[in-house]
């Protein structure tokens, strides 16, 4: 079997081409398959589709040489406040306050928009001579031998490397031809996405409000604009996406609140079913998953892609440090480092939210009042606050190196 690189990375959204730059970085050859037409992504308009990064996630963008080109778009995560809600009443007083000040490390996060991280992504991939970007191609078949790996793309050609990586979302096609099951569930309820103008600053304060349908969180983006994230119940959320946009702000305003004046869209409008999906292995025989692939959880910390990215950096720092000691980055012994390494994490923040989700998205008098006195606890206790507010950035743990701002 030829071997065109090193390393195959299925997936072309954002985890794939972190991984990509972060490998290449340790002079490993890495092809990326990518589905879609990379050039019309990273020239996209506004949209209204925004992440959270983490400040650790900030961090390993800086080592691979993307933060340059997106901290002129970024919005910093200044403070975070969550507080229950009911629609017409407005938020009830917070129970819960981060202030990124309490750590003393800068931001807690930052907010970038899709189209700016993509297109940062993309230019640096092809500045990196070790990477080659398959654009457009799919893959159809792959196949596993003793010293490597090989797949077919839609197109018949075939690519062969020493280790596959499927970076190819919840539905991984990588996950399924390599016979990895998956655990999971759905929540009935569906993320209504768009970005809004409001009159008033938001000071970079995320907000969190936890409904009775669902939470609704407010995400500082750059000037007087948010994004938002809003669950609700699967079939009032199909009703609430089919109307024009003036009674989809009807509907939105009364859970918004007034408190950052006047808002109109600014976006397109998404939708998102939500479900926890867990792959029962992050790796197999030559083969690893990393985000979305490996885990799929609620939106309700804005943790997707900064689990995904942990996992960029944990596998990235367990191949490289292989290669240099002369192992096969491909074998059972070394991918198992990067399963012990991040499934028992990511497990335990999955099934947290999972629970928090559950707590929170309900009318339960009783609940509520036990829940927002734990969380009005948690506030009180300036230590925990603190370990609380340092976990959210991504900072706690046995972080790796990219995501510690340190070079492999």
């Amino acid at each position: 079997m030829k071997q065109n690189a090193d390393i195959l990375i299925v997936g072309g959204g954002l985890n794939g081409p972190a991984l990509a730059l972060a490998l290449a970085s340790g002079g490993l050859r890495v092809t990326v398959v990518d589905a879609r037409p990379a050039p019309a992504r990273a020239q996209t308009g506004f949209d209204g589709r925004a992440y959270s990064l983490a400040l650790a996630s900030k961090r390993l963008l800086s080592v691979i040489g993307v933060w340059p080109q997106v901290a002129d778009h970024a919005q910093p995560i200044l403070q975070v406040k969550a507080s229950d809600g009911h629609a017409g009443m407005g938020a009830a007083p917070f129970f819960l306050h981060f202030d990124h000040a309490e750590i003393e490390e800068g931001p807690m996060g930052f907010m970038v928009e899709d189209r700016h991280l993509y297109a940062a992504f993309l230019a640096r991939m092809q500045m990196e001579p070790n990477i080659t970007l398959l654009s457009g191609e799919t893959v159809t078949a792959q196949a596993t031998e003793a010293t490597g790996v090989s797949v077919t793309l839609a197109s018949g050609r075939q690519l062969g490397a020493r280790l596959l990586i499927g970076c190819d979302g919840r539905t991984s096609g990588t996950a399924q031809r390599a016979g990895i099951s998956r655990t999971g569930w759905g929540y009935g309820q569906t993320a209504l996405v768009t970005a809004v103008d409001h009159a008033l600053p938001h000071n970079g304060i995320a907000h969190q409000l936890f409904m009775p349908e669902g939470p609704l969180a407010i995400l500082p983006l750059p000037g007087n604009r948010s994004s938002i994230v809003w669950s609700e119940g699967t079939a009032r959320a199909a009703e609430i996406q089919a109307l024009d946009d003036d009674d989809y702000l009807t509907a939105l305003r009364p859970r918004f609140g007034d408190f950052l004046g006047a808002i109109k869209l600014a976006g397109t409008r998404f939708t998102y079913p939500l479900s926890l999906t867990l792959a029962n292995s992050f790796v197999a025989p030559r083969l690893a998953l990393v985000g979305d692939a490996a885990h799929g959880v609620h939106p309700i910390a804005g943790q997707g892609l900064n689990l995904g990215l942990r996992d960029v950096g944990a596998l990235a720092q367990i191949v490289i440090e292989a290669q240099r000691l002369g192992e096969d980055i491909g074998s059972v012994a070394v991918l198992e480092r990067y399963q012990h390494w991040r499934r028992f994490d990511v497990t335990a923040l999955a099934l947290g939210m999972d629970a928090v989700n559950r707590l929170f998205s309900n009318d339960n008098p009783i609940l509520r009042l036990g829940r927002d006195l734990g969380m009005g606890a948690i506030n009180a206790l300036p230590g925990l606050r603190r370990c609380f507010i340092r976990t959210a950035a991504g900072l706690e743990g046995d972080v790796p190196r990219l995501l510690q701002g340190q070079q492999i």
